[in-house]
């Protein structure tokens, strides 16, 4: 009995561009270039596809955390996320001491194997004490090689990104090291000049982390960071864009300068996501999350973000007015390019994992696939199979 299902009379996001009245064949768990006769047709008129959101910095959510949780509880924040439109998800981790990383690295490695996430990110603890944000500064540490180095092996080849203050003490080189082993070095909470900067991307950097966050700002006489990831055709840029992290002005300018080609939007999520305000931790700090603002209890410093992906998809293409291509770009196929799996994810091309967000008019959720199945059904929609079946 075929497998085969045809969603059909939506506007499809290709990497080509939109096509109208267009459909998307799922056969088993991977989408298909044809489907046979008599195929059942779901009729999604009014409807956007595109491809599943790729989240590649993201620290938990719905109550869970992922620098702490349970197996059964990461599980739940991804599954938390899923519900959201994020069908592929990173696990970050926030600064811990190094025994309790490398645990950690080794316990979620596994579910990284069994594809339920698509690898690990350690965001500390290898970051500047003058620009920690949300870390506790007692366990940051230089980025000495050898530390990158125990902490990517733990990973047992599931690391995908490390991030960096490149201008400490071993900075560099821990770059070059990260480079060697196919590790995306990326650049944030980071204090350094653009002169620091220019030299870590030439070391082999490629990643802005939450770019304009946990930096210092762009100045005419000291450009900083800021002007040098933008300008710089190696380096993605990270941007969370749920209204609180940046001002539009700053979206606006870093796709303007980087382009939708160079820009991945993230979550940087923690626990609260999807779940609600309230008091969390985040590693051993505690946070106070109020009208969805998430806030160390100790300092005031944002600490993450509640953000799910479909907010931010929708954000782009309503409030900033960016081209639902350059969104679908910036949410899907360029994360997933990052991250070494655009073969499998990140557009909906034949061949590639079935993993298909539907949404309205106005760019909410109405329907999620993952891998052929249904996470979230559409409802109010027509199911038909033709006359001739």
């Amino acid at each position: 009995m075929s497998d085969h299902k045809v969603l059909a009379g939506a506007r499809v996001v290709l990497p080509t561009g939109i096509v109208e009245n267009g459909r998307v064949i799922v056969d088993g768990g991977r989408i298909a270039g044809s489907a046979p006769e008599g195929a059942p047709v779901l009729d999604l008129a009014g409807h956007w596809l595109v491809p599943g959101f790729v989240d590649m910095h993201n620290h938990g959510g719905g109550g869970a955390s992922f620098t702490s949780g349970t197996v059964d509880e990461v599980l739940k924040g991804v599954h938390t996320h899923r519900l959201h439109g994020t069908t592929t998800v990173v696990a970050s981790f926030v600064t811990g001491d190094m025994d309790f990383l490398t645990a950690r690295a080794g316990l979620l490695s596994e579910l990284a194997e069994q594809g339920e996430i698509a690898g690990l990110h350690f965001e500390g603890p290898f970051i500047s004490p003058c620009r920690k944000g949300a870390h506790d500064e007692t366990l940051l540490r230089d980025p000495h090689p050898a530390d990158v180095r125990k902490l990517i092996d733990a990973a047992r080849g599931r690391a995908k990104m490390v991030t960096l203050a490149t201008e400490l003490p071993g900075g560099i080189d821990s770059v070059r090291l990260l480079a060697e082993h196919g590790v995306i070095a990326a650049v944030g909470h980071t204090d350094a000049s653009y002169e620091q900067t220019v030299e870590a991307i030439d070391a082999g950097a490629t990643v802005a982390t939450h770019l304009y966050n946990a930096m210092p700002g762009l100045g005419h006489r000291a450009p900083g960071p800021i002007a040098a990831l933008l300008e710089d055709e190696r380096i993605t840029v990270e941007l969370i864009n749920d209204g609180t992290h940046l001002h539009p002005a700053a979206l606006e300018l870093a796709f303007h300068h980087a382009g939708a080609e160079r820009v991945a939007l993230i979550t940087d999520a923690m626990d609260a996501a999807g779940f609600g305000d309230g008091r969390y931790m985040l590693g051993p700090l505690e946070v106070e999350v109020k009208d969805s603002v998430a806030r160390l209890v100790e300092g005031g410093s944002i600490a993450g973000s509640t953000l799910t992906l479909d907010r931010a998809f929708k954000r782009a293409a309503t409030v900033d007015r960016l081209p639902v291509e350059s969104v679908v770009q910036a949410i899907s196929a360029n994360p997933a390019r990052l991250l070494g799996v655009y073969d499998r994810v990140g557009s909906l091309e034949p061949g590639k994992d079935a993993d298909i967000v539907v949404l309205d008019d106005a760019f909410d959720v109405k329907g999620v696939m993952r891998k052929g199945e249904w996470i979230v059904a559409p409802q109010g929609v027509a199911a038909r199979v033709p006359q001739n079946a």
